[in-house]
């Protein structure tokens, strides 16, 4: 029964119509504060269960109030989704002054410091794992917010990568290009080992271990060991 209540209650997922005022108006904060427990609660909620299983029945009743109230903050649950994954997002910068990540040196270590913290908020790197993986699929409401964020990631990974090697000593740009990818991957994919086994997987000191290996490979390349040699 709880399914069929679920499924009936995300059927009524349609946008909802309400006028705007003509100029942006911070939220009062009451307003804001609701709308922060429910993006907590969307993220604990997609987070366990992903975008398409979890329901905004679960959400509401995670802060005490309806599926309706939901939809009066948000207008539709994959809007919610989106919001849910910028929340997530502004988690990892808004200890910074400019509330942006740098650039340069400073990129990197802002990297592995966002791993050192994610070590004590499971509860955001499972929900970012989880909306990532499902982002995949067909047609998911989340593919290209994900599509766009990997892009900008790793053009400021780019960028980043030819402040840190200098002018003279600038790396074609495939191989920078390639580090920047080989970056992502191994953060994302730590995240998931240390998900699986957080007592068997270092998630700061093997994401430290990683970057500083790759920076080293693209700063001061060295001659390939035969086994790379193509």
């Amino acid at each position: 029964m709880s399914d069929l209540k679920n499924a009936a209650a995300d059927d009524l997922n349609r946008p909802v119509s309400r006028r705007r005022p003509a100029a942006a108006r911070r939220p009062r904060p009451e307003t804001a504060r609701r709308r922060e427990e429910i993006l907590r609660a969307a993220m604990a909620t997609f987070g366990a269960r992903g975008y398409y299983n979890g329901s905004l029945v679960e959400i509401a009743e995670k802060v005490g109030i309806t599926h309706a109230g939901v939809l009066h903050h948000f207008g539709s649950k994959d809007q919610l989704l989106i919001e849910v994954l910028e929340y997530r997002d502004r988690a990892d910068v808004e200890h910074l002054k400019s509330h942006q990540a740098p650039t340069g040196l400073e990129l990197f270590r802002h990297l592995i410091a966002t791993a050192r913290a994610n070590m004590d908020r499971p509860g955001i790197v499972q929900t970012y794992t989880v909306l990532s993986a499902e982002s995949v699929t067909d047609a998911h409401p989340g593919q290209a917010w994900f599509q766009a964020r990997f892009q900008g990631l790793r053009a400021l990974l780019v960028e980043s990568l030819k402040q840190v090697c200098g002018p003279e000593n600038l790396r074609p740009e495939a191989e920078i290009e390639s580090a920047a990818e080989a970056i992502v991957a191994v953060m994302d994919g730590l995240q998931i080992q240390w998900l699986l086994n957080p007592e068997a997987v270092d998630l700061a000191g093997s994401t430290a271990f990683a970057i500083e290996a790759i920076l080293a490979a693209v700063v001061s390349p060295r001659e390939l060991p035969a086994i790379l040699r193509q």
